[in-house]
């Protein structure tokens, strides 16, 4: 007998498959100049914000220029991952459990989601 989060899963998954292909679609390979200028900007800009963290400046970048950030970083991430690069969005422990959980429960509240919306989305997904 099939449960009903069986059947909502069987129903789902061809509807996320389909929604996640206009985006690799999309992908393209940018210059590699462009990225290895842009690597190494991210990753000077990653050594100056953890170094303004230990100092206790925790104003040095401003709420709107953090909250875009951030943003642009979901979305990178996102679409290299539905392009199909397998890779975690931080390398693993890198960061404490309590920084993923403000974090993550702040893009939830942010998208206006709950946690039990991304237990189903990820159910559906497999992700």
């Amino acid at each position: 007998m099939s449960s009903p989060k069986r059947a909502a899963k069987a129903i789902a998954k061809p509807a996320a498959k389909t929604a996640r292909r206009p985006v690799a679609a999309r992908a393209v390979t940018p210059n590699v100049d462009v990225v290895d200028g842009a690597s190494a900007e991210a990753l000077r800009l990653a050594a100056v914000l953890e170094r303004s963290i230990v100092d206790g400046k925790l104003d040095l970048v401003s709420a709107e220029a953090l909250q875009k950030l951030i943003a642009a970083s979901c979305r990178l991430y996102t679409a290299r991952v539905e392009a199909g690069e397998p890779m975690m969005p931080v390398p693993r422990n890198s960061i404490s459990a309590t920084d993923v959980m403000v974090t993550a429960s702040g893009l939830l509240k942010a998208a206006d989601l709950a946690v039990f919306e991304l237990g189903m989305w990820q159910s559906w997904t497999g992700r």
